[in-house]
């Protein structure tokens, strides 16, 4: 069993350090240091940590170049967008801080004479997030900044591709306020992390990743009656309605399967166009598809970059095949191209694609985008709820009381109207299905953080 991991970047294939793997033993120990700091963490007043970590952000500010540089390197994204997303870093972080107090603040209920009643929402513990390196700051941070300001102390699993970026987060918030192992990183496999799941002292799990991992997750958590908030991927749907802005809907979704080369849990994955625009649609969908540029990562043309895992090019080549075999029409890409060392796949249009495809059905984390028409919207419906996956769907259309319907019966957590593949820190992000469970963001995911504690005094 291997010591260590070793990440590579995946354009030049070279080496970008040694991370020691933890034993248990090891890990057990940072899980008590982090039990220790959890003590006065929690006795702090919210405004206190609010004010802490506000403070702890200017690290990433300060390091923003650096930070861009390393997503870049470690899992390909192209440079523009890694900086993008230190932006939407931000934009979380100082959401979530500024709403802590007024949403953590005791619920004062009202009460007979000689009575007080109040709802008082408490920190659980020792949280364990285990982070994805598909967008390694802001999945990251949505599961960090709620913990640590409803008082809880945090042990980030940043994945194996992207583990420096867990090494800034320990930096950042690591030590606040005289106050050490508020948040301690960490590297080790899986039977380790699962192992230290059923440790006493965890007290909450965050994950981000695969149906697959979200069970073993689940599983472990299971076996000591904690609550686990599961982010496990989606196969997001769009419908394009006869009424739509049709140029702007396909540059919005286009966007959605494309960006970050596809490797994105909401991403767009399939799109159901009303018959009367199906041609106007794929016709600019392909004129945009065609227009990315593939190349080195960090150069500001790029905008689209190699595939972290190159392993998931075959499954994509697959897919692709059996949509074909099964009436599909390839518009554009649907093969992998290789740049010396560096695996991409380019965006890949295909029309006519039968709701049986399993390109329509399984998820795939790569850019591509199938597309079939439909008479009207119930059909459309339907067929984007055709799936074990609920994380979002979007509708495109002008007629507010469409989407409002459409929002109704949709089976997912986020439904969007003309936009996709984006989160508003505002606004709680829940999977459905095979999408997970608990949610994330907003001050519903800082309360899932926390557990209710009744005030009932007679007070004469």
């Amino acid at each position: 069993m291997a010591a260590s991991i070793v990440p590579v970047n995946p354009y030049t294939h070279e080496k970008l350090g040694e991370y020691p793997l933890l034993s248990a033993t090891e890990l057990s120990d940072r899980t008590a240091r982090a039990g220790k700091a959890f003590v006065s963490w929690r006795g702090l007043p919210i405004g206190k940590r609010a004010a802490l970590l506000s403070e702890a952000l200017s690290y990433f500010e300060t390091h923003r170049e650096q930070v861009a540089t390393d997503i870049t390197a470690h899992m390909g994204k192209p440079i523009t967008q890694a900086r993008r997303e230190i932006d939407t870093f931000f934009e979380r972080a100082n959401h979530l801080i500024a709403v802590a107090e007024e949403t953590l603040k005791p619920e004062i209920l009202p009460s007979p004479a000689g009575q007080y009643r109040a709802i008082e929402h408490e920190p659980l513990g020792v949280v364990l997030v285990i982070s994805a390196w598909n967008y390694p700051l802001v999945i990251s941070v949505n599961g960090v900044i709620s913990a640590l300001l409803t008082g809880n102390t945090v042990l980030l699993k940043h994945s194996s591709i992207t583990p420096i970026i867990g090494d800034h987060f320990a930096r950042a918030f690591g030590n606040l306020g005289g106050l050490e192992n508020i948040l301690q990183s960490f590297v080790a496999d899986h039977t380790v992390t699962a192992g230290i799941i059923e440790n006493p002292g965890v007290d909450h799990v965050i994950f981000t990743g695969s149906v697959r991992g979200g069970h073993e997750i689940y599983r472990s958590a299971a076996r000591r009656f904690i609550d686990c908030n599961l982010e496990l991927g989606g196969k997001d749907g769009a419908y394009v309605a006869e009424d739509a802005d049709v140029k702007s809907a396909a540059e919005s979704l286009v966007d959605g399967a494309m960006y970050n080369a596809g490797q994105s849990c909401c991403g767009i994955e399939r799109v159901y166009v009303h018959e009367k625009v199906y041609p106007e649609f794929l016709k600019h969908a392909e004129a945009l598809c065609r227009a990315y540029v593939l190349g080195d990562p960090m150069e500001a043309t790029t905008n689209l970059g190699p595939l972290a895992d190159p392993a998931s090019a075959h499954e994509m080549e697959r897919q692709v095949g059996e949509a074909l075999r099964r009436g599909a029409l390839l518009l554009c890409g649907g093969e992998t191209t290789l740049m010396g060392k560096a695996v991409f796949f380019p965006p890949t249009l295909l029309a006519d694609v039968p709701q049986e495809a399993e390109i329509m059905k399984l998820e795939n984390f790569g850019p591509l985008l199938p597309v079939s028409s439909v008479p009207g919207d119930e059909p459309a419906l339907r067929r984007v709820n055709d799936s074990a996956y609920g994380l979002t769907c979007a509708i495109y259309t002008r007629d507010e009381k469409r989407a409002q319907a459409f929002a109704r019966g949709a089976e997912t957590g986020t439904v969007f109207m003309n936009r996709c593949d984006y989160l508003d820190p505002a606004l709680p992000w829940t999977g459905v299905k095979d999408s997970g469970k608990g949610s994330a963001l907003s001050r519903y995911g800082m309360l899932a953080l926390t557990r209710r504690k009744a005030l009932n005094f007679r007070l004469a």
